[in-house]
């Protein structure tokens, strides 16, 4: 065991010592030794409720065999950071988890590690540590939190954002968003529709990384505490079977996790986080892989924000064994999961209980995935959006382009009534390097939404959106404005076409125009200190994943 480097032989007396301090006897030097990494804090729905799972996760590790150590690391709530300087911090967090873990793991030489992460940020960290570190590894997520009820329907966070314009709009009252606000977040767990962290944690299953039935088990659902005690029985076992990270974050499985992402129509956000856990697997996830097969996978779970389904609808349809086997015959079937069985033998037993929910292959919402890649002169290394939550009468779209350099510019703009049917916002220097951080663009999206403009308006960002939104919305440009790219060029008016069918932005410029604008324009000088300094330093483009380099 990897664990006997600190523990066994004569020179390991010291170490012996210390680790006699933490409470561990003598009988426990033969056991292997796990790293419990909990993203547990205070101040974090999806995390809250953490410190309990990890007991049960214990508890199942020391009936598995095995001696558990407990330790935290950060996690970052996108929803309280969005709006303001706090979200610049959010994507750059991710490479910070996965360095703690990797720190602490590496220099305490466990044997195997269980991850216990639930948020947009924190997950991705996780596995990307995991394939760094390569040992035995199961993540259990926190899981979803339940929707509120107001007047008689079901809400989330994105209701409350999007009310904040219908209050601007004048279809929602001040007294109205006071109520909602009250009920929309009803307890822990993560945002209760197929946003980020739930998009992620049905990923991290499909991946194969967590146990079946894993990602939609909500936090507050005794499935979920049994998971989690079989999580931590599973990981010994993975130990004894010598089967590591990278024995099942294989390329093949790397595609069924994009092919379920497809049919749930998930977040953009796993279009970056996919390509950067690959990356550490030593695995090249470019963007064209989503895309092609995004042709391939009908989008078959019709899900919040774009959908009517929340998640206790999939959990209780079958959860992504049910999508899985509805999926199967698209699937890499033989790769291995941390069931130590293989998908195919996992998915034996699974069962579509709501076809509603889960619908079947030649009856899907949509005949492709949730994810387009577009390129064109406005993009040519790519940008992304969620077409599965685009109205059809925007699928192609023309208009003049509204200038901001900045996210709160273009709230003001929106919230103010200064943008028309038709218009193309377009939001720059919010890129990796340009924001720097590249926040979400949640305020400007809700702002649209609940202005009513959702259906008429398209917004063009370098950076990258919750995945809360729905409507026109193209992030991740690449090259973004900070780095030279043509989206720092463009000027109020300029047309820009959109054509997802045609996977194609472009604007309406001459190439002589184009260079005579170049030679005018001078990169943005700006002072920066601490991570955020750093992080610039080596944040690769969107289209890579934005890892460090």
């Amino acid at each position: 065991m990897r664990s006997d480097a600190i523990k066994k032989g004569l020179e390991r007396a010291p170490h012996r010592a210390l680790l006699h301090a933490c409470g561990i006897e003598d009988e426990d030097f033969d056991k292997p030794f796990i790293a419990i990494i909990n993203s547990y804090n205070e101040i974090v729905p999806g995390h809250i409720h953490l410190k309990k799972l990890a007991e049960d996760v214990k508890r199942g590790v020391r009936a598995g065999g095995g001696i558990p150590f407990e330790a935290d690391t950060i996690a970052i709530c996108d929803g309280i950071a969005m709006g303001h300087d706090g979200m610049h911090y959010s994507l750059p967090s991710r490479e910070v988890i996965a360095d703690s873990i990797e720190l602490w793991v590496k220099a305490h030489q466990f044997d195997g590690m269980v991850l216990i992460p639930t948020c947009d940020k924190v997950v991705p960290g996780h596995l990307m540590a995991a394939a760094r570190i390569n040992l035995p590894a199961i993540a259990v997520t926190g899981g979803p939190m339940k929707p509120g009820r107001f007047k008689g329907k079901n809400v989330d966070l994105i209701t409350v954002f999007e009310a904040v314009g219908g209050v601007k709009a004048g279809s929602v009252s001040e007294r109205e968003l006071t109520s909602l606000e009250h009920v929309a977040c009803p307890g822990v767990g993560s945002c209760a529709g197929m946003f980020t962290a739930n998009t992620m944690a049905c990923v991290t299953e499909a991946l194969g990384m967590s146990l079946p039935a894993c990602a939609t088990a909500h936090a507050v659902d005794e499935k979920k505490r049994k998971i989690a005690l079989e999580t931590g029985k599973q990981i010994v076992s993975l130990i004894k079977q010598n089967i590591s990270a990278l024995g099942i974050m294989t390329e093949a499985a790397f595609k069924n996790a994009i092919m379920v992402d497809m049919a749930l129509g998930g977040s953009t956000n796993t279009v970056l986080h996919l390509p950067a856990i690959a990356y550490e697997a030593g695995i090249d996830l470019d963007l064209d892989i989503f895309d092609e097969l995004s042709r391939k996978t009908p989008h078959l779970c019709d899900m919040r924000p774009g959908g009517p389904h929340m998640l206790e609808d999939l959990d209780r349809a079958g959860g992504i064994p049910a999508l899985m086997k509805q999926l199967e015959s698209k699937l890499h079937r033989d790769v291995m999961t941390v069931s130590g069985r293989t998908l195919g033998e996992n998915l034996r037993d699974a069962r579509i209980v709501n076809e509603e929910v889960i619908r079947p292959l030649d009856n899907p919402n949509h005949p492709e995935g949730g994810v387009a890649v577009l390129r064109g002169n406005l993009a040519p290394d790519g940008s992304v959006v969620k077409q599965t939550a685009v109205d059809e009468t925007m699928l192609i779209h023309k208009g003049p382009a509204h200038i901001f350099d900045g996210e709160e510019q273009a709230v003001e703009a929106i919230l103010g009534g200064e943008i028309k049917e038709g218009d193309v916002i377009i939001i720059r220097y919010e890129g990796p390097k340009g924001g720097p951080g590249m926040r979400e663009m949640l305020g400007p999206t809700s702002a649209i939404a609940g202005m009513g403009l959702s259906d008429s308006v398209a917004l063009i960002t370098d950076g990258r959106f919750s995945g809360g939104t729905r409507g026109l919305c193209i992030g991740h440009v690449s090259p973004e404005a900070f780095e030279g790219g043509l989206i720092t060029l463009l000027k109020e008016g300029d047309m820009i076409s959109i054509d997802i069918p045609k996977r194609a932005l472009n604007v309406e410029l001459s190439e002589e125009e184009i260079e005579t604008r170049r030679k005018d324009w001078k990169p943005p000088r700006r002072e920066l200190k601490g991570y955020l300094a750093r992080y610039v330093k080596l944040a690769s483009s969107a289209d890579r994943g934005g890892i460090l380099e």
